[in-house]
């Protein structure tokens, strides 16, 4: 879908793009093989998408997600999602429930082969690095709670991977709630130890963790954050399809 995307052109917005679809230009190169005439676009619109063509392909052939963070408008980097579905991290955070910088518990990242979880005072600060190994986050609501608490934590990590915050764009497709909820409206379930745990209750677990030495109560914490990252990639593959259909794109 990145390949087909031409909103990222000055001037260049969804009625225009799927003017260019529906002439059958599908993909950046479809737009460059073309005669500049048979563009359904104005003279003004293919003066800023025919020089920026071949720098596009040239960074994606180069796997330069950063690139891509910057050129798109945040709610549009799910259309990323096949082209780095290599280097994506379904990612999710605990915190003991204050704000401070110190305040992540538990990090998770499922790159749909495994799930990797970072613990305070083990390995958290691990995650710093291996960040760098990832080219696309996806979160529920990472925007306005992961990646800020991340970026307090980790000052020197650069956070600059595209970006999928499934939070919004769910909302934008009709399904309105917390994480949980919007799973059981799709049909999303989970296992029974882990089924009705809250981020509050992941606040209490870490605590008896901290406090009691209740190894069970750190077992269940990592099997919470677990089901949570795990459960992104489902979320994806149910919203990128409609996403990609709410675009009119025929391919």
């Amino acid at each position: 879908m990145l390949s087909s995307t031409f909103i990222a052109a000055p001037g260049i917005g969804q009625v225009a793009e799927r003017r260019l679809w529906d002439a059958g230009i599908l993909s950046w190169r479809d737009a460059l093989a073309a005669s500049p005439s048979d563009l359904p676009i104005t003279d003004t619109q293919r003066g800023a998408l025919l020089p920026l063509l071949p720098v596009w392909i040239d960074r994606l052939d180069a796997g330069d997600f950063a690139y891509f963070a910057k050129l798109l408008p945040a709610g549009e980097h799910w259309r990323a999602v096949p082209d780095f579905m290599e280097r994506i991290g379904f990612l999710d955070i605990e915190t003991n429930g204050r704000m401070g910088a110190d305040s992540i518990t538990i990090i998770g990242v499922y790159n749909n082969d495994t799930s990797r979880i970072y613990v305070k005072y083990r390995d958290l600060d691990n995650f710093g690095t291996d960040a760098d190994n990832y080219a696309l986050w996806v979160t529920f609501f990472g925007t306005g709670f992961d990646i800020p608490f991340l970026r307090r934590r980790f000052p020197d990590t650069a956070f600059h991977q595209l970006h999928v915050d499934l939070c919004p764009l769910l909302r934008k497709l009709g399904f309105k709630g917390g994480l949980k909820r919007i799973e059981r409206q799709i049909g999303i379930e989970r296992e029974d130890g882990v089924d009705g745990l809250s981020g509050s209750d992941a606040v209490r677990l870490w605590r008896e963790w901290r406090t009691k030495k209740s190894r069970a109560s750190l077992d269940l914490l990592i099997d919470y954050n677990r089901a949570d990252i795990e459960n992104l990639s489902l979320l994806l593959a149910f919203a990128y399809g409609r996403l990609k259909a709410a675009t009119g794109f025929p391919g």
